[in-house]
């Protein structure tokens, strides 16, 4: 199955628009429009690259990755945390390790595709070493 990428944003403007963007590059999208429909759709089998924004009502993206980390969900994907802020505070730090890069909003298209692909070859690279973290 080829990797895809989950887009896990609450605005659905952003949903739109980051699936524009990536299926105009030929890219397999899904998105969720909460932690808790990202949870579930990784629980159903979605493996790659999921693109999460931090802040999100009722579950944040950091709430939704020490869930996906509890539940042993963590070692079938790479997140990116797409966002209008920067890099977590300490607040985060144990989960840091679990987050690949931080995609500052707004970004540019060409280069939204450009680190989107870039990741999605780690996937297909037999030793990644990013999907084997623990």
């Amino acid at each position: 199955m080829k990797p895809q990428v989950l887009v896990v944003d609450d605005d659905q403007s952003v949903l739109y628009t980051v699936r524009r963007i990536l299926e105009k590059a030929k890219l397999n999208v899904e998105t969720a429009d909460s932690g808790k429909a990202c949870v579930q759709k990784i629980q159903d089998g979605f493996t790659g690259l999921v693109l999460m924004d931090i802040l999100m009502p009722e579950m944040d993206g950091w709430d939704t990755i020490r869930i996906l980390v509890e539940k042993k969900l963590i070692d079938r994907i790479i997140i990116c945390m797409l966002t209008g802020k920067d890099e977590p505070g300490e607040k985060m730090a144990e989960l840091k390790e679990y987050v690949l890069d931080y995609l500052t909003k707004p970004f540019q298209p060409v280069k939204l595709v450009e680190v989107v692909k870039t990741y999605l070859s780690y996937l297909d690279s037999p030793d990644s070493s990013v999907m084997n973290r623990h």
